[in-house]
């Protein structure tokens, strides 16, 4: 579904859900630096407490009308830039593997870029049930990934993380077919 952006009274850019989101970016190095020193409870704790900020910005931001450009524009790049940093670092520290990663970024920068493009038309493409449905399945992927678990939990960390790569190729071709259809 693609909405259109309106130019009503809109609130000030100084609020808590967006301070949730700078902080969400700010400490994206941090989490860079803790996979890659193979922190792995640390990273973990912190890879939670930055996806509870996700959840937590939006919710603040519907609940109290305080829904703004700088939020719409700024959340999904901290979600990319977090989702996107686990992975690289993860392929670097980790087993997993490089070809996860590049089919997942390809499909999250594309969706980003088209995003960007309709956002320029005056269209915003809000997230779909598939799209919360994918990033909880990445951001199951990577915790399992992040977490020191035992060697018999390393295929059902694999599996977890295949089926969310291939729920975010899907979600990312419907994404396109719902903005064709919308559009014609």
């Amino acid at each position: 579904m693609v909405e259109r952006v309106t130019n009503a009274q809109a609130p000030s850019n100084w609020n808590l859900p967006n301070v949730l989101t700078s902080l969400r970016i700010l400490f994206i190095p941090v989490f860079a630096w803790l996979v890659l020193s193979q922190r792995w409870w640390w990273a973990f704790g912190l890879f939670v407490a930055l996806m509870i900020t996700d959840k937590l910005d939006g919710d603040i931001a519907r609940a109290r009308g305080l829904v703004t450009d700088f939020g719409k524009i700024a959340d999904p790049i901290a979600d990319k830039a977090l989702m996107i940093t686990a992975l690289v670092t993860l392929n670097i520290a980790s087993t997993l593997p490089v070809w996860v990663t590049v089919v997942i970024v390809i499909r999250e920068l594309g969706i980003t870029v088209w995003r960007f493009a309709m956002l320029r038309r005056g269209q915003v493409v809000p997230a779909s049930k598939g799209g919360k449905l994918k990033t909880a399945l990445q951001t199951l992927a990577v915790g399992l990934y992040l977490c020191p678990l035992p060697g018999w939990m390393d295929t059902p960390t694999y599996v977890v993380m295949l089926v969310a790569a291939a729920v975010t190729v899907v979600t990312g071709v419907q994404y396109l077919i719902d903005a064709r259809k919308v559009n014609q």
